[in-house]
Order: C-alpha cells, then structure tokens, then sequence
C-alpha cells in the first residue's frame, strides 16, 4: 500500500502491513495497530463545550509549546506501544482538529464520515475524507441526516455499538442513521441520550478490556448501566468531577494496556489494581480544552476481536 505524505511514523514492534479488509475495528480493546492523530499547531482553547467555557471562565492560561510538548509525548508512548501513527494534516481554519476521534468513526467494514456540530469545526471533514482516500482506507459512510461526531460512537464489544445523543452535539437523525446502517450487518445498536453538558458519550463511558468499562455512574442514564451490566461488564465508577475533567476518556492499547491521563489518579489506581497496565501522559492543555486521550485518537486498526 502507497503511504500518504501524513503518516504513518510509527516505531517499535512492527504490526503487519495492513491490507484490503484489514483497515476497520470491531472493539475498542483489540490490540491497537494503527492510529489516527493531529498535531495540535492550531490548537488553542475555545468555548466549545462546558468543560472548555469552565476552563475559560477560571483564567487559566493555554500554553502552546506545552500542548505541542504533551502532543508529543502521546506520539511516543503510541510508537513505543508498536503501534503505527498516521497524522491528519493540520488546518489553520480548524483549532479543533486536534481532536482526531470526531471527524470519523471507524467500524469493521471502514470509516465512517461524521458531520460536526459547531461551525468552526464542520470543515473537519474535508482533511480526513482526503487522509482516508490517500491512504486507500474504505470510507464505509458519510453522515447525511445531521450532526454525528466520532467522540459520541464506542464499540462496546463486537456487534453491540453504543450512540450517544446529546443534542449539543450528537442529534437524533443522525444517530439513527448510523444505528440503522449497523443494524443492517447484524449489530445491536443503543442509541442513548445522555446530558449535553458531558460532550459526548466518551466523557461519561470508556470500554478499557474485554467486560470491563469506566462509567460516571451518577450521571449516566440508568438503563445504560444496567445493559452493559446485562453484558456481563465490570464496571470501574468515576466521579462526575473526575468525569467532568476527561477522567474517564482514556483509550486501550489491547492486550491489557491503557492510555490514560496523570490526572486520572483514581481509575488509573483502579486499572492497575486489575493487573493492567497504565500509560498516563500530562494531558492537561487538552483536557482543560475539553477532550481526552480518547478524544485525541481514532483508531483505524485493531486485532479483530470477534474472531
């Protein structure tokens, strides 16, 4: 396969090249092979959410060459891991891309193209269809029906796919849309509303290993707690404070490794007590902007799952 000018660079342990139908996840717990990032040279804090107009209104001061610095931490711990980082090509126009988990959903037949909310990240598209189509990767979808982003789709396990629907963000036709193309290949499909406040679903739920998910508990709906539950789940509690500060929005390597934050002091304590590993980056010039390192991150990779 030709390798596009953005990536990929990573390092270490060589995953096999992948080809065809080997592009597409089907968990969020896979073994992660190949990654999707954007350098944050555009980044800076915008009132985007509550996380991010909370961090505004506290006069807290973004510091770029920190971000850059954090960036490139992540980057590292990613090629130490093996894993093969592919990089979008950064948009002065888009201070938001940096947050690569929202233009695109990746499912296990290829990339869905997502449709974002807010005006000065709608043109998030246009670099991400062109990283897919250099890179030969299948585009499955494009959202049509309204606004969908990446941050509010988790693939629970394989053939069970959870939507959050926030309103904010997410809207009701478009997850629908979504639900029904997956529906379609034999999933189950949640659609969930959840509270706008909390973004996206990622904010309030992370699949971290097979049967095992970090949920703020108190502020996700009850009925959701209970289907994954039914699932035979683990479920790891998180504060809505920690929440609220992106301490549940951490990202599996598979095989027992998790990308976390240094702030997520109580579910990375958790996550250890289990026998997994943590990688926990200083985070905190993106998380105080609202997203996390799942945020940060599409996976375009992983070891099937579901065998």
């Amino acid at each position: 396969m030709p390798e596009a000018a953005t990536g990929p660079v990573g390092s270490g342990r060589e995953p096999e090249e992948p080809t065809g139908d080997a592009w597409g996840v089907d968990s969020e717990y896979g073994r992660l092979e190949d990654v999707l990032l954007c350098p944050p040279d555009n980044f800076r804090w915008l009132p985007t959410s509550a996380i991010s107009r909370a961090t505004l209104e506290s006069g807290a001061r973004f510091e770029p060459e920190t971000a850059r610095a954090q960036h490139a931490e992540l980057v590292s711990i990613y090629e130490s891991a093996g894993v093969r980082v592919h990089l979008l090509e950064p948009d002065p126009a888009l201070p938001y891309q940096v947050f690569a988990r929202d233009s695109s959903a990746m499912t296990p037949g290829g990339a869905v193209i997502t449709q974002l909310h807010q005006w000065w990240r709608r043109g998030e598209y246009a670099p991400v269809i062109h990283f897919y189509e250099e890179n030969e990767i299948p585009i499955a979808g494009m959202i049509t029906a309204a606004a969908l982003e990446g941050g509010d789709v988790i693939i629970v396990e394989p053939g069970a796919l959870l939507i959050g629907n926030g309103e904010e963000r997410t809207e009701e036709p478009a997850a629908q849309q979504l639900a029904d193309w997956m529906r379609a290949e034999g999933w189950e499909v949640r659609v969930e509303p959840i509270p706008g406040k909390f973004v996206h679903i990622d904010v309030l739920v992370s699949i971290l290993a097979p049967k095992l998910a970090a949920v703020c508990v108190e502020a996700a709906p009850g009925g959701l707690i209970a289907w994954l539950r039914a699932k035979g789940f683990e479920i790891l509690e998180v504060s809505v404070a920690d929440a609220f500060a992106l301490g549940v929005n951490a990202i599996s390597l598979g095989d027992e490794r998790v990308i976390s934050t240094a702030a997520s002091v109580r579910l990375n304590e958790a996550l250890r007590a289990r026998g997994l590993e943590v990688l926990d980056p200083d985070l905190s010039m993106f998380t105080a902007g609202g997203g996390g390192a799942h945020c940060l991150a599409q996976a375009l990779q992983r070891r099937r799952a579901g065998g």
